[in-house]
């Protein structure tokens, strides 16, 4: 409980905050509703109203502004509406048992994993792999770390059609593998910036004490480095799962894809449906939520059978 009431006070904070934004965002969709409907509005004009404070709006129509919480296609839905949404996308389609139409979120929530599991495992082990090479050779650590740097600072949304174009001219018409890649692009750098701390975590004096039993620089590694390394890895896999997840989103937007949940959000904003978007975008922070929550039950048995062993 102790831990809970934090967590509920800020969830509570933000959906208050949320509800008291959706009057303000909705108000002059609201007043051309009730314009069209043949009520008494203020001012008059979808064209004078555009320019004239939403808040100004709401005091001229007090009347008007609950219509806005109640919008087919609102510019800001509520809460509520997202829920419904997400619900009739998911769980309503389980109980019809089309968990796996092409209209549910489970679907497309599926497509977009398969690839965040991909890019995640790609980045995963380029980051690992750099960070070994890093810690045991000072070239490398030379070389490799400043280039891993830049790479972050350019910036995703203009790296992705490069790459798509890439893959293209490489003749690989599989659409996951440039998502993957993508994905494992944004993936790779906190898990290499993990390891490298997690490795060169142990002191100088259990260093020491190993080489004076003659142990191996792999004994070394297995026995002292790795398990070091194992809560910095694991507080960068979290990190890494996350932006693995916002790779593969970012990777289905402009590859025409009718699959994932970024080909969602796309859908939806071309058709201009915003519940779809946020409907997605909740089952986007849903599906990384998990991931990390399952990142971390793997951590606690990792751990535990590593204080164990010891």
């Amino acid at each position: 409980m102790r831990s809970l009431l934090p967590v509920l006070t800020v969830l509570i904070a933000l959906l208050a905050v949320w509800f008291a934004a959706v009057a303000p965002m909705n108000i002059r969709q609201s007043l051309d509703q009730a314009e069209r409907a043949g009520n008494v509005v203020m001012p008059e004009g979808a064209r004078v109203r555009s320019e004239t404070s939403r808040f100004l709006l709401m005091f001229q129509n007090p009347n008007e502004i609950l219509r806005g919480f109640n919008l087919d296609r609102p510019r800001l839905p509520t809460p509520v509406q997202v829920g419904q949404e997400l619900w009739k996308t998911t769980g309503a389609m389980v109980l019809k048992g089309r968990a796996f139409s092409k209209r549910s979120l489970i679907f497309h929530g599926w497509i977009t994993l398969q690839s965040t599991l991909f890019g995640f495992a790609l980045g995963t082990s380029i980051g690992i792999l750099g960070a070994v090479a890093i810690v045991y050779s000072r070239t490398a650590a030379m070389s490799l770390m400043p280039w891993a740097i830049i790479s972050q600072t350019i910036p995703i949304v203009a790296l992705a059609p490069m790459i798509i174009v890439l893959t293209g001219q490489l003749g690989i018409e599989e659409r996951a593998v440039p998502k993957a890649v993508i994905s494992a692009y944004l993936c790779f750098f906190p898990v290499l910036v993990g390891m490298v701390k997690g490795l060169s975590s142990p002191a100088r004096e259990d260093l020491d004490l190993l080489r004076t039993y003659s142990a191996s620089g792999i004994a070394t590694f297995f026995k002292l480095r790795l398990p070091s390394s194992l809560p910095y890895l694991f507080t960068s896999l979290k990190v890494g799962i996350a932006a693995a997840l916002v790779g593969t989103i970012v990777g289905e937007l402009p590859t025409g894809a009718i699959s994932g949940l970024g080909a969602r959000i796309l859908i939806g904003d071309q058709f201009g449906t915003p519940l779809a978007i946020w409907s997605a975008l909740f089952a986007a922070a849903i599906l990384a939520g998990a991931l990390v929550t399952l990142l971390g039950l793997f951590q606690r048995y990792a751990l535990r059978r590593i204080r164990g062993a010891a």
